[in-house]
C-alpha cells in the first residue's frame, strides 16, 4: 500500500485535507482564555485591549477592524475565533460584548485606499484606528499577529483570536460588522451573491466577475478581480473586431 504524501492527511477512507481546513482543526484544537490578559493585569495594565481585524482575503469592500477592553469583574462566556462560531453566534456574542465590555470601537479602511497601501498596511491602519477611538484609552495591546503604531505596551499573538479572549472579543466585533456592512451593498450589487460570500472568492462570484465585471467597490489590485477586468476587456475587443467585419 503506497503511503499518503506529506501534505496529506488519511482520515478513514477520505484522503487530505486542505490548507485551509487543517489550519481550521488547528484553531479548533486552541483554547482562549484570558491567561495573556491576567499577565498584562499583574504586570500592571488596566485598561487591556484586544485588537483584530477581518476581510483581508476579500475580493469587494473594506477591511474592518475592532478592539475591545473587556471587564476583568465579567466574564462573557463562549468567546472564541469568530471563523469558528455560526452567524447567530456571533451576532449573540457581539451584543454581550457592546453591552458589558468597558470599551469597544471598530475601524474600516476602503476598498479605494487598500488598492492604494496594500491590504497589509491598511489592516494595520484600520487596528489602529479602531484602538484610538476606545475611551478609556488602552494601556496594553494585545494584537493578532502584529504590531501596531500605538504608543503602549504591546504583544503579537499568532492566532490571538483562537487564543485571546479580548482577541477573540474583537474579531467577533469585526466580522459582525463588516458582514453588516457586506450585506447592506448586496442591495446596490445582486449580481454578486454578496449576502451569502461576504465578497470573498467563491466559485459563484469569480464567476459573477468574469460575466459583469467588477464594482466600483471590488479591490482592484487583487488577482482574481484585474483578471477578470482582463478577461472582459479582451472580450469587448472581440466583439468590436467582429461588429467591424
Amino acid at each position: 500500500m503506497s503511503r499518503p504524501a506529506q501534505n496529506e492527511e488519511v482520515i478513514g477512507s477520505h484522503p487530505t485535507l486542505s490548507a485551509s481546513a487543517l489550519k481550521l482543526r488547528l484553531l479548533k484544537s486552541l483554547k482562549c482564555t484570558t491567561s495573556f490578559e491576567k499577565e498584562a493585569w499583574q504586570g500592571g495594565a488596566r485598561f487591556v485591549a484586544g485588537v483584530d481585524e477581518v476581510g483581508r482575503g476579500s475580493l469587494f469592500g473594506c477591511v474592518a477592524a475592532a478592539a475591545c477592553i473587556l471587564n476583568p469583574a465579567d466574564r462573557i462566556r463562549g468567546l472564541r475565533d469568530s471563523k469558528l462560531l455560526t452567524a447567530d453566534e456571533r451576532e449573540k456574542l457581539a451584543a454581550r460584548i457592546r453591552q458589558r465590555a468597558i470599551a469597544w470601537a471598530v475601524a474600516e479602511i476602503d476598498a479605494a485606499r487598500i488598492d492604494q497601501v496594500n491590504i497589509y498596511q491598511a489592516s494595520l491602519l484600520a487596528m489602529k484606528m479602531a484602538v484610538e477611538r476606545l475611551d478609556p484609552r488602552p494601556d496594553f495591546l494585545l494584537v493578532d499577529a502584529a504590531t501596531l503604531d500605538f504608543d503602549c505596551s504591546q504583544r503579537k499573538i499568532i492566532h490571538g483570536d483562537a487564543l485571546s479572549a479580548s482577541i477573540a472579543a474583537a474579531s467577533i466585533l469585526a466580522k459582525v460588522h463588516r458582514d453588516a456592512i457586506v450585506r447592506a451593498w448586496d442591495v446596490i450589487y445582486p449580481q454578486y451573491g454578496l449576502a451569502s460570500n461576504k465578497g470573498y472568492s467563491t466559485p459563484g462570484h469569480k464567476l459573477a466577475l468574469l460575466r459583469y465585471g467588477p464594482s466600483p467597490m471590488h479591490r482592484q489590485s487583487y488577482a482574481p478581480v484585474a483578471c477578470s477586468c482582463d478577461d472582459l476587456q479582451q472580450e469587448l475587443e472581440f466583439v468590436n473586431e467582429e461588429s467591424e467585419c
